[in-house]
C-alpha cells in the first residue's frame, strides 16, 4: 500500500516529470468531491497554501442550483469567495488517473480563515474535539453498496433512465463466480484504491443481481470519512472508464434491495477499546451502552443526515435487510442498530439506517454527537429486542424526508452540538430537496391516473 504522500515526494515526482496534475478537492454537502486541477508545478509553488471557490458550492442541490433560502449566501449577498486550504496529510496518488495526485481541502470563511461551520469537514471534526476533551478516539468504519450497470452513464442518461440493466442477471450475494465476470471494474478499484493509500480489505456481491459492496478496514474516523469519499468517487471513474455506469442510489427499482452505508463505531481511550468490559455478559462497557443510549433516542432526530432524499427513504422496507425502527439487537440485521463482535475487545455498534447517498462526514458527525449525549446524561440502554424487529411497531424510523425534516429542524441536541445556523441550514436544503420533487409529476402518477382517474 503506497500513499498518502509526502509533500517533499510529491516536489520530487513533479521535477521528474511523474506527476503533472494535483486536484484540489473539497467535500460538499452531498459528499462529493469539487474542486480544482492544478498544473503539479503551480500547486507546489504556491496554490499549496491556499485556492478559492465559490462560496455557492455548500448551498446547493445535487443538480447544482442555486436555491432561495440559505442565511449562508445568496444573490443577494452577490455568493463570494470561501478559502479552499489544504489539509497536506491527505495528500495521495490517484492511480486510476495518469500523472494526477489530489488533496483535500479545509473550507474557510475568506475573512477569518476559519472554519466555515456547515462544512462537513468541519462539522465532523467538531465533534471529535468533543470527544478528545472527553478522553477518547473515535474508530469507525463504513460499507459502501452500490449498483453496477451493463450500460455507461452516457447511454442511460441519454435514455432518460429508462431500461436499467444491472451487469449481473441474479442476485449475486457472496457469489464467486458471477463476480468473477465484474473483475474488469472491481479489481481495478481494489487495487488502485490501496496504491492510493485506502487499507481496502474486500469487495464481494451484495443481495441482488448487479450490487456489489467494498469493504474497507476501520480507522480514526476522519481518515474513514476521508476513505469513503475518495472511494465512492472512484468507483464511478473507474466504472465509467471501463464503459459502465456505478450508482449509489439507495433504490432505483422498487422491486430490488437498496443500497445501504452502515456505519460501525467504538471508541478508544489510551489505544484501548473503551467499548469494551470483560465481565458484561456481552462484553459491553458502561460507557457503550450511556452512548447506545444516545443513539436511540436521538435517531429520528439525526434521520436526515443518513437519508437526504426523497428516494433515501423508499429503502425502509420490510424484509429487505434495510430496518424500519430504530431499536437495537445482537448480531440481527433486521434491527436499526446491531451489536457486534459480542463478548470481545471487537465488540461495536453499527447503524443500519444509512442509505448509499449519505455524506459521511455528517453521518458520523452526528452519531458522535448522539453518543457523547448520551454519554453526558448517562442514559439508560433498554434491553435488546429479541427475534424479527420488523415485525414491532415502536421506535420507527422516520417514514418520509418531511418527517426527518421536522424531527432535524426541531432538535435541541443537534443544535446545541452544531449551532442554531448549521442545523437551519441544513433543514433549508431538506426544504429545497422536498419543494423540487413536490413540483415534479411523476411516471407513476401519469401511468396509474391517465386513463382511470
Amino acid at each position: 500500500m503506497s500513499g498518502p504522500l509526502s509533500f517533499e515526494t510529491l516536489k520530487s515526482q513533479v521535477a521528474t516529470g511523474e506527476v503533472d496534475t494535483v486536484l484540489a478537492c473539497l467535500v460538499d454537502m452531498q459528499g462529493r468531491l469539487m474542486g480544482k486541477r492544478f498544473h503539479a508545478g503551480h500547486f507546489i509553488a504556491s496554490a499549496w497554501e491556499e485556492t478559492h471557490c465559490c462560496n455557492y458550492l455548500l448551498a446547493t442541490d445535487l443538480e447544482m442550483s442555486t436555491p432561495e433560502g440559505f442565511a449562508s449566501t445568496s444573490w443577494e449577498k452577490g455568493y463570494g469567495d470561501y478559502v479552499m486550504k489544504p489539509d497536506l496529510s491527505t495528500l495521495r496518488p490517484m492511480p486510476w488517473l495518469e500523472g494526477t495526485v489530489m488533496v483535500l481541502c479545509d473550507v474557510l470563511d475568506h475573512h477569518t480563515h476559519e472554519d466555515v461551520p456547515h462544512s462537513p469537514r468541519a462539522m465532523l471534526k467538531k465533534q471529535l474535539k468533543r470527544l478528545e476533551a472527553l478522553g477518547f478516539d473515535a474508530m469507525m468504519a463504513t460499507e459502501l453498496e452500490f449498483f453496477l450497470f451493463e450500460q455507461s452513464f452516457e447511454e442511460l442518461r441519454k435514455s432518460g433512465y429508462r431500461n436499467l440493466v444491472p451487469i449481473s442477471g441474479y442476485n449475486e450475494d457472496y457469489n464467486i463466480f458471477q463476480t468473477t465476470k465484474e473483475e474488469h471494474v472491481m479489481r481495478p478499484v481494489r487495487n488502485h484504491l490501496w496504491n492510493a493509500g485506502l487499507p481496502i480489505e474486500n469487495s464481494k456481491g451484495e443481495a441482488e443481481a448487479g450490487q456489489e459492496e467494498l469493504n474497507i478496514k476501520y480507522a480514526p474516523a476522519l481518515d474513514t470519512a476521508d476513505y469513503h469519499t475518495i472511494a465512492k468517487h472512484a468507483i464511478k471513474e473507474i466504472a465509467w472508464q471501463q464503459g459502465h455506469a456505478a450508482s449509489f442510489l439507495p433504490k432505483w427499482d422498487h422491486a430490488r434491495v437498496g443500497s445501504s452505508s452502515h456505519v460501525h463505531q467504538s471508541l478508544w481511550k489510551d489505544g484501548k477499546p473503551a467499548f469494551y468490559d470483560p465481565s458484561d455478559s456481552l462484553g459491553m462497557s458502561q460507557l457503550m451502552k450511556h452512548y447506545m443510549a444516545g443513539l436511540l433516542k436521538y435517531a429520528p432526530d439525526y434521520t436526515y443526515f443518513l437519508a437526504p432524499y426523497i428516494n433515501s427513504y423508499k429503502r425502509f422496507q420490510k424484509g429487505t435487510f434495510a430496518p424500519t425502527r430504530t431499536i437495537w439487537s445482537v448480531d440481527n440485521r433486521t434491527a436499526g442498530f446491531r451489536l457486534c463482535g459480542e463478548g470481545s475487545k471487537a465488540v461495536r455498534v453499527e447503524c443500519r439506517v444509512g442509505g448509499s447517498d449519505l455524506n459521511p462526514y455528517l453521518a458520523m458527525a452526528v452519531q458522535l454527537a448522539a453518543g457523547i449525549k448520551g454519554i453526558e446524561d448517562a442514559l439508560e440502554l433498554a434491553p435488546p429486542t429479541v427475534g424479527d424487529a420488523y415485525a414491532g411497531d415502536t421506535g420507527l424510523i422516520p417514514q418520509t424526508l418531511r418527517d426527518a425534516y421536522v424531527t432535524l429542524k426541531g432538535s435541541a441536541m443537534l443544535r446545541a452540538a452544531f449551532g442554531d445556523d448549521v442545523i437551519n441550514h441544513y433543514a433549508r436544503a431538506a426544504e429545497v430537496e422536498i419543494e423540487d420533487f413536490d413540483r415534479v409529476v411523476t411516471d407513476y402518477e401519469v401511468a396509474r391516473g391517465f386513463e382511470r382517474a
